[in-house]
């Protein structure tokens, strides 16, 4: 019983290994070329995988896509949100959101820039469950900088008379164009002038603005 037991445990780690290599190329090639860009041929091809063993693990082309949006999330979670958790609530959380935010775009964790930009722009007019995927991430994105706004009001950091909604209106709108420019012309000149832009709307909502880093 033992040794069948380790037989079973061997094939699922290995099949976790295999998936956790499948998606890692996976979201590479989505951030770069879309997710209509994904194929479990291509995936098999490149790694040098048999077909078999790709389409055991992922049943579909859309099974495909909806885990490498998963996977995207975790990675984005590990770049830009965790790191911001380190502090307390308060405005240097937000700063750190937006400047992590950027620094993850810059150093491109994904070849393609922001995995997400580039997938909402492709998907925003389909429907179907690739669509309502990235919605989701999406909301929860716009939601949890809400949240972290509010957690500064409650610190005393943001004035309590501030427009949450139309601040991280204004916040993503500045990283996402930071993204934009930078990976369409192949430069990094954008970061700072979306840093710089970010950092003084936060001031005029900070109830001390040297509570914010120095330029």
């Amino acid at each position: 019983m033992g040794t069948t037991q380790s037989r079973i445990d061997g094939r699922i780690a290995r099949g976790n290994q295999t998936r956790q290599l499948i998606l890692g190329r996976a979201v590479d090639i989505a951030s770069v070329e879309g997710l209509e860009g994904l194929s479990l041929g291509r995936l098999a091809g490149e790694l040098k995988l048999s077909k078999s063993g790709v389409f055991a693990l992922f049943g579909s082309k859309e099974d495909l896509q909806l885990a490498t949006i998963r996977a995207a999330i975790k990675i984005y979670l590990d770049h830009v949100v965790h790191p911001a958790q380190a502090l307390p609530p308060g405005i240097g959380r937000l700063w750190q959101l937006c400047s992590g935010w950027l620094t993850y775009s810059r150093e491109r964790v994904f070849p393609g820039g922001c995995f997400f930009y580039s997938a909402v722009a492709e998907y925003d007019a389909r429907e179907g469950k690739v669509h309502d995927a990235l919605a989701a991430a999406r909301t929860d994105w716009f939601g949890y900088l809400e949240q972290t706004v509010r957690d500064a009001q409650a610190a005393g950091e943001i004035e309590p008379d501030t427009d949450v909604a139309q601040l991280v209106f204004e916040i993503v709108a500045l990283l996402e164009m930071a993204n934009a420019e930078s990976v369409l012309y192949d430069e990094y000149t954008s970061y700072d002038r979306a840093a710089t832009a970010i950092r003084n709307r936060l001031r005029d909502a900070a109830t001390d603005p040297a509570l914010l880093p120095a330029a």
